[in-house]
């Protein structure tokens, strides 16, 4: 392949398929923050649009869960001084894609009060499903529970539910950290009641959800995905010679041929992509073209989110972007999971004009 031999062969850029990175317990609980994308979001920021009133009486519910979450974490008070133990609340934030549910999310966040020199309030966390089943499978079901058992509030944002094991493992992980105090704010595409409708029927199963729905009061925000408002369709890709030319013009940038990567992902945990593209400025991809193995597509939807959440533009070559995933796919149980993935990667391809000359 003409891609795969420019990419590979190209001296002084990078690869991603020369990294093969390790993620420290230390490190991951140093990544319970928001993504760079959301690092200076606030209420503040937040702008609703007039024409989806949903959206500001999203904002309220926010606000109003973080004065919830802080006053559960402070219990109520006893004789003798003491306090009791109050459980959390929960937020549950629905909506499609791009109505900024994680801007929100994101903002509650910060708004609640942290540790930090001469801060003595109570920790808080913010995490993607992927990474808090991650943790909890690095540190053990206890311990997780133990290590955030103090915590103000655990923000989760696009929870998924792709197996009923995980299911079971953070219902009952949200369960016991709400009976100790701590609230839940989290972001999905999919209402509580429904996760997980038509891809698994066990009654274990159901049963999860049923608990899980419970914990959450729900707030949906509807609106188109701002990503999009006057964004063209997915422009025609350069050629394989131009992705080349340009990576070597972009200091911290990386050049792979797809197929080689796809590979790559497959050698790793999703846990690691996050630190796989560590201090990458610009990925360039060859010979991109669609995918028929859900294992693949579902290794690209996790690093498209990662890249996503870092700001890091994509060039590719080859088919376009928003043809990777197939209609079958797209008609599938992961279907929510391949639009996100496609509306980012059109926001990361638009991104990618910055790089110019640079």
């Amino acid at each position: 392949m003409h891609g795969s031999t420019s990419a590979d062969g190209l001296a002084g850029v990078e690869h991603l398929v020369d990294r093969h990175p390790s993620v420290s317990p230390e490190r991951l609980i140093a990544q319970l923050r928001p993504p760079p994308t959301f690092a200076d979001v606030s209420f503040g920021t937040y702008r609703p649009d007039p024409a989806e009133p949903s959206q500001a009486a999203a904002l309220v519910a926010c606000q109003d869960f973080c004065r919830q979450a802080q006053e559960r974490r402070a219990g109520r008070r006893k004789l003798f001084g003491k306090r009791a133990v109050l459980p959390g609340v929960g937020i549950y934030l629905d909506g499609g894609f791009g109505v900024g549910k994680t801007h929100l999310l994101a903002s509650a966040y910060y708004q609640l009060p942290g540790s930090g020199p001469g801060v003595p309030e109570h920790p808080k966390a913010f995490a993607t499903f992927g990474e808090l089943t991650q943790l909890a499978g690095v540190f053990g079901f206890t311990e997780c529970i133990d290590l955030l058992a103090d915590y103000t509030a655990v923000c989760i944002d696009e929870f998924e539910l792709d197996d009923p094991g995980n299911t079971t493992l953070i219902s009952r992980l949200l369960s016991s950290l709400v009976e100790r105090g701590v609230s839940v704010a989290a972001t999905s595409n999919t209402l509580p009641e429904q996760l997980g409708q038509g891809r698994f029927a066990a009654q274990d199963f159901l049963r999860e959800i049923n608990t899980l729905a419970s914990i959450f009061t729900t707030v949906r925000i509807e609106g188109p995905d701002y990503r999009h408002r006057g964004l063209p369709p997915a422009p025609q890709p350069p050629s394989d010679d131009e992705v080349v030319a340009r990576a070597t013009n972009v200091a911290g940038a990386t050049l792979d041929d797809f197929d080689s990567l796809c590979a790559h992902l497959a050698t790793m945990h999703p846990s690691r992509y996050l630190t796989l593209i560590d201090g990458v400025t610009a990925v360039f991809l060859t010979g991109v073209h669609g995918v028929d193995d859900q294992n693949v597509a579902l290794r690209l939807v996790s690093l498209t989110d990662r890249l996503y959440d870092a700001g890091v533009p994509v060039v590719a070559s080859g088919a376009k972007l928003d043809t990777i995933f197939s209609d079958e796919m797209l008609a599938g149980g992961y279907r929510k999971k391949y639009l996100r993935a496609i509306s980012r990667l059109l926001a990361l391809t638009a991104a990618a004009t910055q790089t110019r000359g640079s």
